[in-house]
């Protein structure tokens, strides 16, 4: 990690801003990297306050194979402003969000911009990526023996894929390296994260909070696990645990859903304590759980039920106890989470194009 007399030397305005390569390929979300391109490019038109300097921090390139148009995932035309040949040096290289395919990734298919990558590392850049982003950038093997996050949709293809990275996708943003300089963003709109950590880091502190402001950009501080959906693991091919999770996906609120667990699965106790910990990953009660608390979120985003009512519905007769648990596995309250996750008032009006 950097001191604190580093850290302020970071953020120190220099004479010349520094050089951001944005990279692009056909597998790119526009969302991303437009949103990228035009927050970090927009000092000079941010109203001054605190923390904006005349000079801008930064200078935004869209870079890529070769320069002109490219077609990226959703059909958008864009235009590579640089081709990767020409830059021998910057400061700063961000792979935005990719969208995979069916095929998911494949590897060696840009092997100029993994190489181009890593030599932009040796030569002492950031590295950083949003999203899934960390699919490109994993191939450089820069990332080998570190922490990174990815979006926990990809989580799986991306642990499959490159099981030499450690990866966090519950986290909203994880900086590694000896330098500080491998920089991830977890799922899709925590470019906002690694955009306003990277305006910090250089630009200071005030900086960034002004550009919060401006484009109304928010710290995602309470991590991801709330935007998780449990489905828990089910291709293990362990057919008696398989039949347990079928009948608990059913019962999962009666008092004591263990012990039909065991019945169903036909085991003594300890077989299946033991068989079901090695096929999910995770205790029988963890599990009972995990599916407990993730239908007490359904309830909470989509009825009016009380949250006494819903820790009811969903197996636990006292309420405290159940907080407590939905606050441990989401990371809010149960009050809070519905104030985030439930439909506004006023976009549940019927509009007048609708019809009875």
């Amino acid at each position: 990690m950097m001191t604190g007399t580093q850290q302020e030397a970071e953020r120190a305005p220099g004479p010349q801003p520094l050089h951001v390569s944005l990279v692009a390929l056909p597998e790119a979300a526009v969302s991303t990297l437009s949103g990228i391109f035009d927050v970090m490019n927009a000092f000079s038109i941010v109203p001054p306050d605190d923390g904006i300097t005349k000079t801008p921090p930064f200078h935004v390139e869209i870079v890529g194979e070769r320069a002109g148009p490219l077609t990226l995932a959703s059909r958008v035309p864009l235009v590579v402003q640089r081709p990767v040949a020409d830059i021998e040096r910057t400061d700063i290289v961000i792979v935005p969000s990719v969208v995979l395919g069916p095929e998911g990734w494949v590897k060696r298919r840009y092997p100029e911009l993994v190489e181009w990558c890593r030599s932009m590392h040796v030569k002492g850049a950031l590295i950083c990526s949003a999203c899934s982003g960390i699919f490109l950038l994993a191939e450089t093997g820069i990332f080998d023996g570190a922490d990174a996050t990815v979006h926990f949709g990809y989580s799986k293809a991306f642990r499959d894929a490159y099981p030499e990275v450690t990866i966090h996708p519950e986290q909203v943003l994880v900086v590694a390296g000896q330098r500080d300089e491998l920089i991830t963003s977890g799922a899709s709109m925590t470019w906002h994260d690694l955009v306003l950590y990277l305006i910090a880091r250089h630009a200071g502190a005030t900086a960034a909070q002004t550009v919060a402001r401006y484009f109304a950009l928010q710290w995602h501080q309470d991590g991801l696990a709330p935007y998780m959906v449990f489905e828990g693991r089910r291709d293990h091919g362990d057919q008696a645990i398989q039949t347990a999770q079928d009948w608990l996906a059913a019962h999962f609120s009666v008092a004591n859903p263990l012990e039909e667990m065991v019945r169903q699965a036909g085991l003594t106790e300890r077989t299946f304590k033991r068989r079901f910990t090695r096929a999910t990953g995770m205790s029988p009660i963890a599990y009972v759980q995990r599916l407990r608390i993730e239908e007490a979120k359904r309830r909470l985003e989509r009825t009016e039920a009380s949250v006494d009512e819903i820790s009811w519905q969903v197996g636990y007769e006292e309420p405290a106890f159940f907080r407590r648990l939905f606050r441990r596995i989401t990371g809010l309250a149960p009050g809070n989470y519905r104030r985030r996750f439930q439909v506004p008032a006023y976009a549940k009006r019927p509009s007048s194009h609708q019809h009875g």
